[in-house]
């Protein structure tokens, strides 16, 4: 039999998988009606369990070895980072994945965010693309990741998309995400530039990165 804190562990986890679940429908109706960090979650009448330290959770029924396999398997080794100093989250790139597109379509985000606000991606009209995050969790436990961008046409949001990225534990390698399948907008009126505000939030509002971009919709790749 497991024991209460094995019991609590477990919880723990069941409730997080509920919220990334949950939390996506009810968002789906509200976000685009309200500002990136001015979302009111007083209507998903939840109260999360009481938060156990990786520490705590990675030593519960060290003896257990099925239990052990699957906190290794859903949790990693343990923290991978002692420093401090260096975010529990780090975002490290961001790919717009299509399939005929003549080239990799990729952002680097771990360096200079102002010189990628002046730089512009290409996409053909109409191609179908995925959204893949690369990111890092190296501490804690990290709840309800998701990712926001705004796209603007000549300084007004013409969209708003979010994507429920879902609970991370540490581990030394990268995490990534992807997103479902889209279709660039197709026809003389949607061509032209738009720019884009990306936020990779959690369920706490914590910004973890907030970086813009500019995507530039063309008839062909090589217009």
């Amino acid at each position: 039999m497991l024991g209460m804190d094995v019991c609590e562990f477990g919880g723990q986890i069941l409730e997080l998988l509920w919220l990334t679940v949950c939390y996506k429908d009810i968002m789906g109706d509200k976000e685009a009606e309200k500002q990136v960090h001015e979302e009111d979650d007083s209507d998903l009448n939840y109260q999360p369990p009481a938060q156990k330290s990786l520490e705590e959770i990675q030593n519960l029924d060290k003896d257990d070895e099925s239990l052990n396999k699957y906190k290794q398997a859903l949790l990693g080794s343990g923290p991978v980072v002692a420093d401090p100093s260096v975010p529990n989250v780090q975002v490290t790139r961001l790919t717009l994945v299509c399939d005929q597109a003549p080239g990799p379509i990729t952002m680097d985000l771990t360096g200079d965010l102002e010189a990628l606000k002046k730089q512009n991606f290409t996409m053909k009209e109409g191609v179908e693309y995925r959204v893949k995050i690369h990111f890092k969790v190296n501490r804690d436990i990290v709840s309800g990741l998701k990712y926001v961008h705004l796209t603007y046409r000549r300084g007004l949001r013409v969209d708003k998309s979010v994507y429920m990225v879902g609970s991370y534990g540490p581990r030394a390698e990268e995490h990534e995400f992807l997103t479902p399948t889209e279709e660039a907008p197709k026809g003389m009126i949607v061509r032209g530039s738009y720019h884009i505000k990306s936020y990779f939030t959690d369920d706490d509002k914590t910004d973890h990165l907030s970086w813009e971009w500019n995507l530039q919709i063309k008839k062909d790749w090589d217009e």
